[in-house]
């Protein structure tokens, strides 16, 4: 048994799974920031910043979620592409 690590299994970092983190990572950020919607001004239709500014990330949060999953769904066809073809 050798100590080499099955490169074809460890995670590697690539510009296409920094954009998939950075979608999933940003509603935890802008909710956990909540100096920056802690307030009742603008008000929208009445509602409070608080509230509408929450409500709106739950949209955003779909978008981006989305957004990630096609990423991911790319990232992983490429994969399987890369492994076939290096295989043949």
């Amino acid at each position: 048994m050798s100590n080499q690590p099955d490169v074809s299994r460890s995670a590697v970092v690539t510009p296409l799974r920094v954009a998939i983190a950075l979608c999933l990572s940003a509603p935890f950020v802008a909710m956990l920031w909540v100096g920056s919607y802690a307030r009742t001004d603008p008000a929208f239709i009445g509602i409070p910043f608080f509230y509408w500014y929450q409500m709106l990330w739950v949209l955003i949060s779909t978008a981006l979620t989305l957004t990630a999953y096609q990423l991911w769904k790319r990232d992983q066809r490429a994969r399987v592409g890369r492994k076939g073809g290096a295989e043949r």
